[in-house]
């Protein structure tokens, strides 16, 4: 399953950490995040709760960057 999520970050490197640290969280499958469009796409492993899930995306984005929003 693939999803869309609208964010919120200042910058192009800030964009970066937050896919990073969506690619890296449990089971999501791939993320890629635009830092132009401010659109965050997360493809999930199959079997799991994508609200779960995205909510550990979102507090392992915090920890990259503090500043960031994720609108679940």
């Amino acid at each position: 399953m693939k999803k869309s999520y609208k964010i919120d970050v200042d910058c192009a490197n800030c964009a970066n950490k937050m896919e990073q640290a969506a690619k890296a969280t449990e089971g999501v499958k791939d993320a890629t995040v635009n830092f132009m469009m401010l659109k965050m796409k997360v493809e999930f492993e199959d079997g799991v709760e994508p609200k779960i899930v995205m909510e550990q995306v979102r507090k392992n984005c915090k920890r990259v960057e503090d500043d960031c929003e994720i609108f679940l």
